[in-house]
């Protein structure tokens, strides 16, 4: 049976030290999307230097795309704007 909520992939290089940082995203994306999201998975990389985040296999953040990280106030917009368009953010949806 297939869930109809999304799950979230944070793909990362293993060898570049980046699996805390995953860690630390997919903690604050279960903590904001509880009940919007299947679940967030952690998927080591193949590819140096990779750390690519998807939902349901379609990227919404690739590093090297971008030539860095997303910030976490702008990942969980990302996926917001995927997964839950009306949920409000609370501060992270005010401008600094």
């Amino acid at each position: 049976m297939k869930t109809l909520k999304p799950t979230v992939t944070i793909e990362y290089c293993p060898k570049c030290g980046w699996m805390l940082r995953a860690a630390y995203m997919a903690q604050e994306l279960l903590s904001t999307f509880t009940d919007e999201l299947n679940g967030v998975l952690l998927k080591p990389a193949e590819i140096g230097g990779a750390y690519v985040i998807s939902i349901d296999d379609v990227v919404v953040f690739d590093r090297k795309e971008k030539g860095r990280f997303p910030e976490v106030k702008e990942l969980k917009q990302l996926i917001r704007d995927i997964v839950s368009p009306e949920k409000d953010l609370g501060h992270s949806d005010r401008s600094s």
